[in-house]
């Protein structure tokens, strides 16, 4: 029998903590091909918007290097490509290797090259030197490391003195209607729709399994400042159900 230190989450299941990555791994590979297209029905287009306050909150400029983690199909990093234009650098990486390729198919058909590489990498142990990147960002992805606070650090070593982390996640509702609405919908429509359109039930129904075991707001600020974080912050966005969390290395 695992000790229970060795067991995780894998949605409301527990699994052995070396399984999980495999599973997530599964989930990842089988919505990848849809995952733009659901993103966009799914959230109604408002992730275009969570996406673009994170970018408005990077401080990002020209020349800068950045790593866009867990980084999926590249929103984010098409995005960075742009600001930090040809004498920057950004480093899309992700895990899964079918979510990668989708990225990188999507940017090259945008005709963004030359100033984006591709690393398939596990945010708990990022192949980079120490005091690489002025700028970190994780969006949806942190919620499916099976030790964030391994990853936390990880990414803490990798900033440069002065960087910053931006991590955009699904969060808490912070007002209980709306909480009730936001489940409602989470456990009854969007696994329907998973089936619907991505033909993939289960793997939207761990979606929204995942999002309910993730750390609340203050828990994660609380993390990230056990990590080495300083000035760590939130901001809640469409009322808690997702948090942009911010944190700086010094």
């Amino acid at each position: 029998m695992n000790d229970q230190n060795d067991d995780t989450h894998f949605g409301f299941k527990t699994v052995a903590k070396d399984q999980k990555a495999n599973l997530v791994a599964g989930v990842f590979h089988s919505v990848a091909g849809k995952y733009d297209l659901m993103n966009d029905v799914m959230s109604f287009g408002i992730h275009r918007l969570w996406k673009r306050y994170t970018i408005d909150c990077s401080g990002v400029r020209p020349g800068q290097k950045v790593l866009d983690l867990a980084g999926g199909t590249g929103d984010l990093a098409a995005k960075f490509a742009r600001i930090v234009g040809p004498t920057g650098e950004v480093v899309l990486a992700d895990i899964n290797d079918s979510m990668l390729r989708v990225g990188r198919d999507k940017l090259r058909d945008k005709g963004i090259v030359g100033n984006v590489s591709y690393v398939q990498a596990d945010a708990e142990k990022l192949p980079f030197e120490d005091n690489t990147f002025d700028l970190i960002t994780i969006a949806f992805g942190l919620r499916n490391v099976t030790d964030k606070d391994a990853a936390l650090r990880s990414m803490l070593r990798v900033l440069k003195p002065g960087g910053r982390l931006l991590v955009l996640e699904f969060s808490k509702p912070n007002v209980e209607m709306l909480s009730k609405a936001y489940d409602l919908y989470s456990f009854h429509i969007m696994p329907k729709m998973g089936e619907f359109i991505a033909q993939d039930k289960d793997s939207y129904q761990y979606l929204a399994e995942s999002i309910r075991m993730h750390p609340d707001q203050d828990t994660l600020k609380g993390m990230m400042e056990s990590a080495g974080f300083e000035k760590v912050d939130y901001h809640n966005l469409t009322g808690g159900i997702v948090a942009l969390h911010r944190g700086f290395k010094f």
